[in-house]
């Protein structure tokens, strides 16, 4: 059985939404929470799962290879296949991303090519899809790469954007999306039902 390690920077619905998923259907093993800062709903969450939680502060260290560096070592000492990125809000370096080529995937809230990038996490995302006057949204799981949002597409899900809708109630429907795609495609990928080829990529039943 795979095994996973969840990187998050806050509340942790995403990576409840995984805990609950392999609970009900037992998928991978997930190894790892960890987090960007002390604090944050997505440590209690591990707690309450029986998950070690491990955190890395940028605070905490020289530089970010630094960071990094001691995070493979803690990964690999772990054994984990898979690294799933659920709110992480760090800057990842290449070195990072070249030591687990095709193996971190990211969940970002918008279509992606839409609405992403540096600048563009939580609640800004959805101002500015509504700031555009975008009628449709939705949320995006993808392969993580050197450009930010800038991996291949695995799966997306839509929604509507309604006139009525504030930054607060489109990410409040995005989420809802989230919490059903991100144990979908972890689930997918642990089972080796995913295939990548260049930016081309095919879910198998």
């Amino acid at each position: 059985m795979k095994r996973i390690a969840v990187f998050a920077s806050g509340g942790g619905t995403d990576f409840q939404s995984i805990i609950n998923a392999n609970k009900a259907e037992k998928f991978c093993e997930i190894s790892l929470l960890i987090a960007s800062k002390d604090g944050i709903g997505a440590i209690e969450r591990a707690r309450a799962n029986g998950i070690q939680a491990a955190v890395f502060s940028k605070q905490n260290y020289p530089d970010l290879e630094t960071l990094y560096s001691e995070l493979t070592y803690l990964l690999n000492m772990h054994r984990v296949d898979y690294i799933v990125l659920a709110g992480w809000l760090k800057i990842i370096p290449q070195s990072f991303i070249t030591a687990f080529a095709d193996r971190i995937i990211n969940i970002h809230p918008s279509l992606i090519p839409a609405f992403c990038g540096a600048g563009f996490y939580g609640l800004k995302v959805h101002q500015a899809v509504i700031d555009y006057g975008a009628k449709v949204s939705g949320c995006t799981v993808h392969f993580v790469n050197e450009v930010p949002d800038g991996g291949a597409i695995i799966a997306q899900k839509t929604v509507e954007v309604a006139d009525s809708d504030t930054a607060e109630s489109l990410q409040a429907k995005i989420l809802v999306e989230e919490h059903k795609l991100l144990p979908y495609c972890v689930k997918k990928l642990c089972l080796g039902k995913i295939e990548k080829t260049d930016r081309k990529v095919i879910i198998k039943n």
